[in-house]
């Protein structure tokens, strides 16, 4: 982890409640957001803020899930956007119900005038020296009212975190450029919570993403996107927490990105691109010889075809309308789907052995969903032991982790369709983490579970294969294959029948032991790098 990751790990640890404990005397947000209502009721009387014409609510639903309502419009589920959960005493809003702005005017008098030049954007600070402009020289942009307290955020290539909190009098008027975003908290939410939100991973990708940030060589946010970004609310007393421990630990990380910076080529560069360079030369059939005794994969993806067969027949999964099948003909690989037969050189990323094969995922593996209907598991759902719900933060190294992870009651788990795994399950993450997969591997007391709405289960129809399998799929070349598919910025990503159409070469089962033999022994040394 760099310098940078860290920091961005510690700013997303504490936006999303997971930095510092909550206490349950904490006033929770709502009320603290209703005080807001109010206050910004009171100035709208004093004419210091305009009225909004469509203002949003957001809610929680009956199922959990959060909502917004527009002006007089009919809730709609926000789920989508919604980027992490939050605590239960949190709230989520748009950045426009918790800053307000002072307006904009054009000088009567010299000023001092802040603009992008005026901002150390390594460090997020005003510069000490003031920029006194006379009044016959007033550039066309100093127009934004900006007072002690006030966050100004750079809306043109926002990437740069050119922003600063206003910590300090000026001698004369301030006046920022309007290519700053000038955000006056209200009340009871505090402003540095808030800027340390703005410098977020997830912000970030927000004020980024293409459909935001228009135009190529200086992107830019404009003012109304910005106001509509979404917020997490922590109670007033829980945001100064959050801000005294990011304050805390913050010092620290100039000290850790200096030693990561000395110690990053000899401890992770080397291991990684030689773990990396191993499961790209076994996957490719280089890191083993051939057996020509071997039999050949042919002839064990007919006995898989044989037991998916079975499976069809005994009305257990569906067939494929469009079944794929893969052959070597004239030294180029042809693709027969249904009646259609194409080449695919183009896609075929690299050669085979002749008694390798190519094939899609789907041809080796079940892909099933989750149950997204109106069962799935709500926080009233959750039990302290049943059947182990798993998400995100339960994937170990290698296998899902139940240390940490959430329960439904026994009853609640039948209710449920789709997602319920069994011994030796892939689970791929589609958003977030995108394709990071691990394995389910039960326990005595544990011999089931159930993934969230965020996970994919891949069942290999060979459990023999399964070892072999989680060796490709942490392969360069699947990794590539899989970022090639991903879909969104703001929140990446991967559908389900990507992954299924993934191209995964395949070797004699005797080879796969070879293989899995050697690439534990060569990984082992590793471990003590």
């Amino acid at each position: 982890m760099t310098g940078q990751q860290l920091k961005n790990s510690i700013l997303q640890m504490a936006v999303q409640g997971k930095l510092v404990p909550q206490d349950p005397n904490d006033e929770p947000a709502s009320v603290l957001l209703a005080r807001i209502r109010a206050e910004k009721e009171q100035l709208i009387k004093e004419g210091k803020i305009k009225k909004e014409k469509n203002p949003s609510i957001i809610f929680r639903g009956a199922d959990n899930l959060p909502y917004e309502k527009i002006g007089k419009n009919e809730p709609v589920c926000i789920a989508d956007e919604v980027p992490f959960d939050i605590p239960d005493t949190w709230e989520w809003v748009r950045l426009s119900k918790i800053v307000y702005n002072r307006g904009q005017m054009a000088p009567a008098n010299d000023f001092c005038y802040i603009d992008i030049g005026s901002i150390d954007n390594k460090h997020q600070k005003l510069s000490d020296a003031e920029n006194i402009i006379a009044i016959d020289k007033v550039p066309s942009r100093a127009r934004k009212i900006v007072d002690i307290g006030d966050i100004l955020y750079s809306t043109v290539r926002p990437y740069l975190h050119n922003m600063c909190i206003v910590d300090r009098p000026f001698s004369h008027q301030p006046i920022a450029s309007t290519g700053f975003a000038a955000l006056t908290c209200h009340t009871g939410f505090y402003n540095e919570f808030l800027f340390y939100y703005l410098m977020s991973p997830d912000f970030d990708a927000y004020a980024n993403d293409t459909d935001n940030a228009k135009g190529v060589a200086y992107p830019a946010i404009n003012d109304n996107k910005l106001y509509q970004a979404l917020i997490p609310v922590p109670p007033e007393a829980e945001q100064k927490r959050i801000v005294e421990k990011i304050k805390e630990v913050l010092p620290y990380v100039d000290t850790y990105r200096t030693s990561y910076s000395e110690s990053e080529s000899l401890n992770n560069a080397f291991p990684n691109r030689l773990k990396k360079s191993i499961l790209q030369e076994a996957v490719r059939g280089k890191l083993v010889p051939q057996d020509p005794a071997d039999e050949p994969a042919s002839i064990l993806l007919e006995r898989i075809r044989a037991e998916k067969e079975q499976l069809i027949k005994a009305g257990k999964i569906k067939r494929d309308k469009h079944e794929s099948v893969i052959f070597r003909r004239d030294n180029s690989h042809y693709e027969k789907r249904g009646s259609e037969e194409i080449c695919i050189d183009e896609e075929i990323p690299f050669d085979l052995p002749e008694n390798w094969q190519w094939v899609r995922f789907s041809n080796i593996a079940i892909f099933e969903n989750g149950d997204r209907s109106s069962k799935y598991p709500v926080e009233s759902d959750y039990v302290s032991d049943g059947v182990p719900f798993f998400g995100a933060k339960d994937m170990g190294e290698k296998y899902m982790d139940f240390d940490a992870v959430r329960f439904i009651s026994e009853e609640k788990f039948k209710q449920l369709g789709n997602g319920k795994l069994k011994d030796g399950d892939l689970i791929c993450l589609l958003r977030g983490s995108v394709g990071k997969t691990r394995i389910f591997k039960e326990t005595q007391k544990y011999t089931t579970g159930f993934i969230c709405a965020q996970m994919l289960i891949i069942r290999c129809l060979s459990l023999e294969m399964l070892d072999y399998v989680y060796t490709v799929i942490n392969a360069p070349y699947y990794q590539t294959m899989v970022e090639a598919k991903i879909t969104g910025t703001a929140v990446r990503q991967l559908p389900a029948k990507e992954v299924a159409n993934l191209l995964i070469p395949i070797p004699p089962a005797a080879e796969q032991k070879r293989i899995l033999k050697t690439i534990t022994s060569a990984l082992l040394p590793l471990k003590t790098l």
